[in-house]
């Protein structure tokens, strides 16, 4: 299969035999412990980054527009190795490789979605021991001392988001798997509302109880992995009665279906 740089693998139809669930994750304060992102911008660029983190926060600034800007004020070396080594430092939830081997041992996939800076992410999986586990985020590299960002799984007709978790979700979905969606934050919004099945932390929690959405809170993937297990283990003894989540189409409330095209901030 022939792919753009950085563009998302297609989805799998799912096997007969096989979990019928999809794990998709968030990685900055998620697999990460720390948002890589922003320790990145608080070591690296001086100016009001965090005044443009605000207005995103606030859901005043789209995160395609809010990167970009940021991206324009790190001060990089030629092939940024001084960034990439404060990417590389940071430290990782202990708990998702365990997670990630119980979900594929049953079938499930589990694929990486992020709407950071992403050119550290796979460099860390590797490191992790996971280096074949799908990322779906931007293309950022450094020339020149530039870094120089694409958005190759953004939505063609909404340039709200860098990376359009929404139509991660939406694609598992329509492969005949529910979704369950593992974040902590405001990029996490627009995959959550759409999942079958929300684990949330941090920021997340309020965006969930404010929109109404169920969710688990979690702390560790320890727990997830917990949740997982024991779901695994009543489907592998009668899957007529484990009572597994199923996928579910839900209104659009993002995207050009609901705001119309060509946006790069959130409307309202």
């Amino acid at each position: 299969m022939i792919r753009s740089a950085g563009s998302a693998p297609s989805v799998e139809p799912l096997r007969q035999g096989a979990l019928p669930l999809a794990f998709l994750v968030d990685y900055d304060g998620t697999i990460a412990l720390t948002d890589v992102s922003d320790t990145v911008m608080a070591e690296h660029a001086p100016g009001d980054w965090e005044e443009m983190a605000a207005a995103y926060d606030a859901g005043r600034m789209g995160s395609r527009r809010l990167m970009e800007a940021q991206l324009a004020l790190l001060h990089a070396d030629d092939d940024g190795a001084a960034i990439v080594e404060t990417a590389a430092r940071q430290p990782h939830d202990p708990g998702f490789v365990p997670f990630v081997r119980r979900a594929r041992a049953a079938g499930a996939p589990v694929e990486v979605v992020s709407d950071g800076f992403g050119f550290f992410i796979e460099p860390a999986l590797a490191r992790l021991g996971l280096p074949d586990v799908p990322v779906v985020t931007a293309h950022t590299r450094f020339v020149d001392g530039r870094a120089v960002i694409s958005f190759p799984n953004g939505h063609p007709r909404c340039f709200v988001c860098g990376t359009c978790k929404r139509e991660r979700v939406l694609a598992h979905k329509e492969a005949g798997r529910a979704v369950v969606f593992i974040g902590d934050g405001e990029s996490d919004r627009y995959a959550a509302g759409y999942a079958d099945v929300i684990f949330a932390k941090r920021a997340l929690v309020p965006i969930c109880l404010s929109a109404g959405w169920p969710f688990h809170r979690w702390t560790e993937f320890a727990e997830i992995e917990e949740w997982l297990t024991s779901l695994v283990d009543a489907w592998s003894a009668d899957p007529a009665t484990a009572h597994l989540p199923r996928p579910t189409a839900k209104p659009y409330f993002c995207g050009p279906e609901a705001w119309g095209e060509g946006l790069f901030d959130p409307p309202g």
